[in-house]
């Protein structure tokens, strides 16, 4: 097991063997990522200083023969956030990496002029990307395959967002798979690194390889024969539009309202019949919920994009009240090749359209561009004017805090924990789903934790205690994905059983691991990134959802009038501080600390357990 060191302002690359002990411990993926950036990390680092590393590792069953095995954690200190931070990419880039011969890479320093970084199996060079400069993502991705004439190049880029260190920008792979949230694109732009290519020849290791591939031909056989594996494969996320709508969570003109109704116009159906012209996939996937869409007629048409999800399609649809499905790919395909976080843009747009529906600000502060609901043509250009920095999306381009600093009338209707702008899924009727996003380690995420559908189907009197636990499970099984390289949809999508991916790492590396020993070192690396994030300043006040939960009831929809419980929410964050083993102000113990093997981290949280 290798870990690639690369060094931009000293043009150097090492390699560093990895022993078997690290490798269990944090298993792969987030995981090592995570204890990499704490054994790099100062408190006074600066997110885009050369001094701030960003890793980027698969996991230990990335590239392997079993159900979507592509997944790649990237991880740094958030530009967006100034905490911890890491985004996931599916695709195929991960798996490249691992065929040339390393489990991670870990990049510090910038670059003396605009590169990119050429890995050929053991050849490594950084080379000028002068050419590519202000290129998209998705037509950087296409001229360095021609330049190097290997159509089977892997590459990650960033877009001109990365190269003006917009903190909202992402590392773009395989034409449209996005690691799109937390500003990594930014850090790239910051070390002067357009874009990583990779050619890789070797082949995986695999401890019983007879073993996995039965567990995975079984695991195949059994996805394929659900009965929404064929409608998955129509729709893939789209399919949740019509769902959010329905239960009353989808995010409606800037989370003032929960049920869209035009949602009929901007769902799966819709893409289905008049949009879609085929599918992708990552790496050994079989549910391919990769859509590729293009826009036939209007103004819109020749666009064409894998995508979008329900994410890109509610944040640039409902929450900006555009029911106009090609504006919806239109916007998909400019965030992608400026390189944007779909979901910060789709959110910091519908602020600053309620902040003028409002008057909270002047026609001036947005270059005498008047924004409204609906208005599609604004959206597009408020897009680029945050990937190019122009006027008003300069602002915008500092993500959440930035607004805040230049209008703070704005931050009651700014939807965020920590940060990062809450995802596409109300938290007002579901307390789970308030705490996911108020304790995430990353800010209001729904991939660390979706309980609202669990919360909903069972209604909401059921014990606080039982809500807790159902967060913190989440926010384990999920992460382990991550460590592992592998997609979460077929466990949350099909119900696939999750012991099963304990019989695939066993039989990947050669040693018997359960269920509860995988989530068990899960839980670890969580308690590692909480103590990153209580180093760097994070308290209990971090810890809440969005104002908008509390103070502004829904309008309409099936939970018209209902607002969160303040009160309520302080105490179930009171029982999961208590069930985390952490103190009241939101602090692991020192016997927490040491259950998870992070001796290291107690004089850190002791520093700030005094100051508290």
């Amino acid at each position: 097991m290798k870990v690639l060191h690369v060094d931009l302002s000293e043009c150097k690359t090492h390699v560093e063997e990895v022993d078997e002990e690290f490798a269990l411990k944090y298993i792969g993926g987030r995981g090592w990522g995570a204890r990499l950036v704490w054994e790099h990390m100062k408190e006074d680092t600066d997110p885009l200083s050369p001094e701030n590393i960003i890793v980027i590792a698969p996991g230990p069953l990335s590239g392997l023969y079993l159900p979507s095995a592509g997944k790649t954690s990237i991880c740094s200190i958030s530009p967006t956030t100034g905490i911890y931070g890491d985004s996931n990419i599916g695709g195929m880039f991960g798996v490249e990496l691992r065929q040339a011969g390393f489990d991670a890479m870990v990049i510090k320093g910038k670059a003396p002029e605009l590169s990119y970084l050429w890995i050929d199996d053991d050849d490594i060079q950084l080379k000028s990307a002068e050419k590519y400069a202000g290129m998209g993502s998705i037509e950087t991705e296409h001229q360095l395959r021609e330049d190097i004439g290997d159509e089977t190049v892997k590459v990650a880029s960033i877009g001109p967002a990365g190269e003006k260190m917009v903190k909202m920008a992402c590392i773009t792979a395989d034409w449209g798979r996005n690691a799109g949230r937390t500003g990594m694109g930014a850090i790239l732009g910051s070390k002067n690194l357009k874009a990583i290519a990779i050619r890789g020849t070797r082949d995986l290791p695999v401890a019983d390889l007879k073993r996995l591939t039965g567990i995975s031909d079984k695991a195949f056989k059994k996805l394929s024969q659900h009965n929404l594996f064929e409608f998955w494969q129509r729709q893939g996320l789209m399919s949740v539009i019509d769902y959010a709508n329905t239960a009353g969570i989808i995010p409606t003109h800037n989370f003032k309202d929960t049920h869209f109704e035009e949602a009929d116009k901007i769902n799966g159906d819709v893409m289905e019949l008049e949009y879609k012209i085929g599918d992708t996939a990552c790496f050994g996937c079989p549910m391919a919920c990769g859509n590729v869409n293009l826009v036939k007629d209007g103004k819109y048409a020749g666009t064409v994009i894998e995508g979008p999800e329900y994410e890109t399609a509610a944040m640039f649809g409902s929450n900006v009240g555009v029911s106009d499905f090609s504006a919806i790919l239109r916007a998909n395909y400019l965030c992608d090749e400026y390189g944007i976080d779909t979901i910060t843009a789709g959110s910091l747009i519908s602020v600053m359209i309620e902040a003028y529906e409002k008057d909270l600000v002047t026609l001036e502060d947005l270059d005498g561009m008047a924004l409204n609901w609906g208005d599609d043509e604004s959206v597009m250009e408020m897009i680029r004017k945050i990937a190019f920095r122009e006027g008003v999306g300069d602002t915008l381009a500092e993500g959440v805090y930035g607004v805040i600093e230049r209008w703070p009338q704005l931050a009651p209707i700014i939807n965020h924990v920590k940060g990062l702008d809450q995802s596409a899924y109300d938290a007002r009727v579901a307390i789970t789903m308030a705490l996911g996003y108020a304790t995430s380690d990353i800010g209001a995420h729904h991939a660390r934790a979706w309980p609202v559908a669990k919360e909903l189907e069972m209604g909401c009197n059921w014990d606080l205690n039982e809500k807790a636990d159902l967060v913190i499970y989440h926010q384990t099984v999920r992460p382990l994905f991550d460590m592992l390289g592998v997609c979460r949809l077929p466990w949350i999508e099909l119900g696939f059983d999750e012991n099963t991916y304990a019989e695939f790492f066993s039989a990947a590396v050669g040693i018997e691991f359960t269920l509860e020993e995988l989530l068990k070192l899960s839980n670890d690396v969580y308690n590692l990134t909480r103590a990153i994030n209580i180093r760097l300043g994070l308290t209990r006040d971090d810890d809440r959802p969005p104002e908008r939960v509390f103070n502004d009831p829904i309008k309409t929809g099936p939970h018209a009038g209902k607002v969160l419980n303040r009160d309520e929410f302080t105490e179930i964050l009171d029982i999961y501080y208590q069930r985390r083993g952490w103190d009241m102000d939101g602090i692991p113990t020192d016997e927490t600390l040491k259950a998870s093997g992070l001796e290291d981290a107690i004089e850190y949280v002791e520093l700030k357990r005094k100051a508290e």
